[in-house]
């Protein structure tokens, strides 16, 4: 009301002085311009008023003008409006004041119209960014709270989620006095004590089952627009599908995890199968027949020579096997860890590797074997593909993430729908929530980065098989000058 006033006033006195201003105009001009031209000069503020501050100012601005004319220039002086020409003025100043304040408060409803859908249009592509960017549920919540607030000029506005015992808890809340500058989003702390106002509530519905709440609220006697629950509506699909999407993400993740974890163990079961099986009969059979040997008599030469070439053959074929059992699951990773197993990959590595690691202690099972697979498939991709000459490999572990990097000098060109194996790759590596990155310009070389979390997991060495009767032993722990770090080079460069 105060501000009403207050603009009603301004139109007030602008209208007064600027009848002033035509009056003084009019008494300059008085000797050289007929009189009823000068009545005319007096429409410019009446349209101004009318466009400013609405009809009924511009009515007051008409009466003002005409009888300022008829008791300054109208012969004799006087308020009496007798003459038909000063009528018609008058009728002409009320009409215009009232078609000219009609059609100027249609077109500031319009306006305003356009802006607070502008507003809302803006608020909303806000937060959809946020979703296609797949932020945080909790980044989405605070861009709901405040840009909800923002748009329905709320002294407050929170999220709350259902509780299985029955209640509620906040998850998200901002305030306007937070708000300094628009860069507000801060989460307020819960009085418990419920301020007087009012408020809007809107439920968060997913999956069709009741998830939660938007509630906005106004402290003091000022109601929300009429279109504050509709505006606030649009918000709550928005946070459906922001939930929706972190718990798909949420189960995928999962899945990757099971099926890493599940290929990773039948890789370990084959391993172990292998050597403690046909492995282990091959080299039985070895023996047996270096025992057969010996009691050949000496003038059977062909059939030495025979047993010769069997063995041979035996002893290679348990070699193979043994390649093929450490390509499954290399036992140096399990037994050593991360940096022994890469350096035996760069050791056999088919282009010379320069290998820098900084890794200090036993990383969780899951992430050495992931970042040898990385290396390893990096690695078979740069001899095979790339054409590269030389391979820089690191690896450096800190502030709770493994960072592994695959550099070559090939021809570039490599891309995960190449069919080289890296998809397989970032599947792996984003079961673990971590991420692989990959830049390989043509004629340029290949990069190959991957950052794998491993803050607040069990740090053991191994995991458990659900099947395995038996627990691999944790490593022993390891004093300053025993730890991994420093230049370690694969082969020789250049």
């Amino acid at each position: 009301m105060e501000v009403l006033s207050r603009h009603w006033l301004n139109g007030l006195l602008t209208g007064t002085a600027m009848v002033a201003a035509v009056t003084g105009l009019l008494d300059a001009l008085d000797p050289y311009v007929l009189h009823l031209h000068l009545l005319a000069l007096y429409m410019l503020p009446v349209m101004i008023v009318a466009v400013a501050w609405g009809a009924a100012l511009a009515v007051l601005t008409s009466v003002l003008s005409v009888v300022a004319y008829v008791y300054l220039f109208a012969r004799p002086h006087g308020f009496p409006v007798a003459q038909s020409q000063t009528s018609a003025a008058l009728a002409a100043f009320l009409l215009t004041a009232a078609l000219v304040g009609h059609l100027a408060a249609r077109l500031r409803h319009s306006a305003l119209v356009l802006a607070r859908l502008s507003q809302e249009q803006s608020a909303l592509r806000e937060v959809a960014t946020l979703i296609a960017r797949s932020a945080r549920p909790s980044t989405v919540f605070d861009a709901v709270t405040r840009e909800a607030g923002l748009l329905t000029d709320a002294d407050a506005v929170r999220v709350e989620r259902y509780e299985t015992h029955g209640g509620r808890r906040r998850v998200a809340a901002w305030r306007a006095d937070d708000d300094v500058g628009g860069a507000g989003g801060a989460t307020a702390p819960e009085t418990g004590v419920p301020e007087p106002g009012s408020s809007v509530e809107c439920p968060i519905i997913v999956a069709g089952q009741p998830w939660g709440l938007i509630v906005a609220s106004k402290h003091g006697d000022a109601p929300f627009a009429a279109n504050a629950e509709s505006q606030i509506t649009a918000f709550t699909d928005l946070v459906c599908i922001a939930i929706e999407n972190a718990k798909a993400h949420a189960e995928l993740t999962a899945s990757r995890a099971r099926i890493v974890t599940a290929a990773d163990y039948a890789r370990r079961r084959i391993e172990r199968d292998l050597h403690d099986g046909v492995q282990q009969r091959l080299v039985s059979l070895l023996l047996l027949l270096r025992n057969a040997q010996t009691s050949v008599p000496a003038d059977l030469y062909r059939l030495r020579t025979e047993l010769d070439v069997v063995a041979a053959g035996l002893t290679d074929a348990c070699e193979e096997l043994r390649e093929v059992a450490r390509g499954i699951h290399p036992a140096i990773l399990a037994q050593g860890g991360l940096v022994p197993a890469l350096k035996a990959l760069a050791r056999r590595s088919a282009v010379p590797v320069a290998l820098e690691t900084d890794v200090r202690e036993r990383l969780p099972e899951r992430v050495e074997v992931s970042a040898y697979y990385v290396v390893s498939e990096a690695l078979t991709n740069a001899a095979k593909h790339a054409e590269a000459s030389t391979v820089t490999v690191t690896a450096a572990a800190g502030s709770g993430l493994l960072h592994v990097r695959i550099q070559d000098d090939g021809v570039g060109g490599a891309s995960f729908a190449a069919g080289t194996g890296l998809v397989g790759l970032r599947d792996r590596v984003e079961a673990l929530d971590g991420k692989l990155f990959l830049d390989s310009p043509p004629a340029a070389g290949t990069t190959l980065r991957a950052e794998l979390p491993f803050a607040g997991t069990d740090r053991a060495g191994h995991d458990q098989a659900p099947s395995a009767g038996r627990r691999a032993a944790a490593p022993p722990a390891q004093t300053p000058h025993q730890a991994s770090r420093g230049r370690h080079t694969g082969r020789p460069l250049g």
